[in-house]
């Protein structure tokens, strides 16, 4: 009945809410966002400002006029005949599944969906539910029906047996563990014969983020850009710099500047405006880092430079760490941690072309990375030789902080589908168009002209 009705709606009708929405989020819910956020996922500030506040409203934004853009796409039609396609949604629920590390994502992969008339199931993560029961209120005060978007609680794999087994499943938008991606789509295959339709299967999951120094790169550049990309929000996003390549005629000058960086890094409480970090998430992750450093102190190929301090006695803090190796198949340069912990190979300067092929081969993600250089050629083979190693790719620029509208996010390989969020292609994702010929003046008789009698 919800998913009739809401479906009928005229599209500007439905937009007209996602608007709304955004103007609610930028005014009276901003403090609610941005400090749920703050406390319940231990973000700075800054950090919750340009997600909860500024990107959250940007996805109701842009999205809405990528929509409206995309009804507008229509064939040609002649003399004889109408042409026009009609953007239908998919005939089923969407399942839309989010991580804690973005209230703009918690509240984009159910909002997209039903954008285009569609109805979802929304499982939050559970370190996020109290900014995604904030998105929920907003919508409903944006005039969204009860039953478009059904938020929804509880045990991850229990909602989860129950909504891929259910008929009218029809698509997945998610964003999470690659691991756990896999697993939802061969769940989904499994389950073929029971739905009406193929579903639509979208998803953003793991990364490795590189960054690559060329010899003509600028060092402070460099070191700025791999301190913010490594160590803002602890590392928990994504698109993380966790990778760093660096020749060995710049090393000296980088590695001092990020020694000292991370030095001067203070860690805390996010209400503490003057920190930079605050926890991580939770004891699992806490204990995932605590023993990557570990293992990294014990390996000979290795060494910790600078931080690789862990407390838990108030709350899960793991410092800022940078780890040199000498091997650039070294486990921690190619295993995604999510969290503070950044990897440094040096290479020898003569060999930055084959250290491109050695970027582009290390791992299986395919997300995002960043190019250092001045010299335009060499930007331009990096661009060649990286085309496939990262969905999002930077020109001396630190690999995160995407902005929608600007840098449509999303990768490959075992990064996900790379439908990219906040833009149109992720957008027809959801849609199931039909074509209408409508003849105007239709012919009586079979017969050609041609065989006629003479």
């Amino acid at each position: 009945g919800v998913f009739r009705e809401w479906s009928a709606w005229p599209w500007q009708e439905r937009l007209s809410v996602f608007m709304r929405a955004a103007a609610l989020v930028v005014g009276p819910y901003r403090e609610r966002l941005v400090a749920a956020t703050m406390l319940d996922q231990s973000k700075t500030t800054y950090e919750a400002e340009a997600d909860a506040a500024c990107e959250l409203a940007d996805f109701f934004r842009f999205n809405a006029a990528a929509v409206e853009a995309l009804y507008e796409v229509q064939p040609r039609s002649d003399a004889e005949a109408w042409n026009r396609m009609e953007y239908r949604p998919l005939e089923g629920f969407v399942y839309a599944v989010t991580p804690f590390n973005f209230t703009a994502i918690g509240g984009n992969l159910p909002t997209a969906p039903a954008m285009l008339g569609n109805v979802a199931v929304w499982k939050p993560s559970v370190h996020a539910m109290v900014s995604a029961s904030i998105v929920m209120e907003l919508l409903e005060e944006a005039g969204l029906p009860a039953g478009v978007i059904n938020l929804v609680y509880g045990d991850p794999a229990e909602v989860t047996d129950v909504v891929l087994d259910h008929p009218d499943f029809a698509g997945l938008h998610f964003t999470g563990s690659t691991d756990v991606f896999r697993a939802l789509w061969s769940r989904a295959g499994q389950n073929l014969d029971r739905y009406r339709s193929f579903p639509r299967l979208v998803g953003e999951t793991g990364g490795k983020g590189f960054v690559l120094a060329l010899p003509s790169a600028n060092p402070q550049a460099v070191a700025a850009a791999v301190v913010k990309g490594a160590f803002g929000y602890q590392g928990q996003k994504c698109s993380a710099a966790s990778r760093v390549y660096v020749p060995a005629s710049l090393w000296p000058e980088v590695r001092d500047r990020l020694v000292a960086d991370v030095e001067s890094i203070r860690m805390g409480d996010p209400t503490d405006f003057t920190n930079f970090m605050g926890a991580v998430i939770d004891a699992a992750a806490f204990g995932r880092h605590r023993d990557a450093i570990a293992m990294a102190r014990g390996a000979s190929e290795a060494r910790v430079i600078a931080g690789g301090e862990t407390d838990d006695r108030e709350g899960w803090f793991v410092e800022p760490t940078v780890i040199e190796t000498t091997d650039p198949g070294f486990a921690l340069m190619r295993e995604e941690l999510f969290g503070p912990i950044l990897t440094v190979h040096v290479y020898d300067d003569a060999r930055w072309a084959e250290t491109l092929e050695l970027v582009d081969r290390t791992g299986p993600y395919g997300l995002t990375g960043a190019v250092f250089s001045t010299e335009r050629k060499a930007i331009e083979e990096a661009h060649r030789a990286l085309r496939h190693a990262a969905g999002n790719f930077y020109v001396n620029d630190k690999p995160t902080g995407a902005v929608v509208g600007q840098q449509p996010f999303g990768g490959a390989r075992a990064s996900g589908t790379n439908d990219k969020a906040g833009s149109r292609w992720n957008l027809i994702r959801w849609l199931s168009p039909r074509s209408i010929k409508e003849t105007l003046a239709p012919p009586t008789d079979y017969r050609y002209p041609f065989l006629a009698e003479g």
